[in-house]
């Protein structure tokens, strides 16, 4: 579904991405995980369009991608709930939702928001309040829910346990499990490797722009210098 190759960032002249490669398959939950400042964030940031790209390739669903603006790459389905949840604050709940749909000309807006509903029934009681007054957890629900009401073909996922309490935080990846058993594809950065892991199926560490290591997600839970880096064991 994905295919990165050789993806070059910067900010001004200092290079962030430095030729990474990777690929996400139709269905799959993988994980980018890695030190802060790595890279992560910036390698979404330029999937979606926000962040320019100073070198190599994107392609999705087989078509190359790279040239296109970022709102282009949103109808297609490539998708981003970003770092920091970036609610629009003084708007409702209701409101942030329906932006998430800005795009799409169907008639099934509707239904999908009672579906995001369903997923986070704190969101359906607080339809009618100002976004920016909710708990950061409730915040963190509403900027997953207004990426699904774009219908992503590919969710593009930062830092969606950041800043939670432990049991809010398994509330998110317990979502993104439930995401996962009915199809959708993600692309997940989490600061909390080991909860990450335990919710892809691959994973690929990144170090100073590069892609350093990858494979499935339980080797490298268990592979020793991938715990000794990042997952706080031996």
């Amino acid at each position: 579904m994905l295919e990165i190759s050789d993806l070059r960032s910067a900010y001004g002249r200092i290079e962030v991405l430095r030729g990474v490669s990777l690929e996400v398959k139709a269905g799959e939950v993988v994980a980018l995980i890695g030190s802060s400042g790595a890279g992560k964030t910036t390698l979404l940031r330029t999937l979606s369009g926000v962040q320019p790209m100073t070198g190599g390739e994107i392609r999705f669903l087989g078509e190359r991608i790279d040239r296109l603006p970022a709102h282009r790459r949103v109808e297609r389905g490539l998708i981003q709930s970003p770092e920091g949840r970036q609610v629009f604050g003084p708007l409702s709940v209701a409101d942030n939702l329906r932006l998430g749909a800005y795009t799409r000309r169907d008639k099934e807006i509707g239904a999908d928001r009672e579906r995001i509903f369903e997923m986070f029934p704190v969101l359906r009681s607080k339809r009618h309040q100002i976004a920016g007054t909710l708990s950061g957890g409730q915040q963190q629900m509403l900027a997953i829910g207004r990426a699904l009401m774009g219908r992503p073909k590919m969710l593009l996922l930062d830092e969606p346990a950041l800043g939670l309490s432990p049991i809010l935080a398994e509330q998110i990846f317990a979502t993104i499990g439930s995401l996962r058993s009915h199809g959708m594809t993600v692309l997940l950065v989490e600061q909390n490797a080991s909860a990450a892991l335990e919710t892809a199926d691959r994973g690929y560490v990144i170090e100073t722009g590069r892609v350093v290591g990858a494979g499935d997600a339980n080797s490298l839970l268990s592979d020793p210098k991938v715990r000794a880096a990042y997952l706080g064991g031996p």
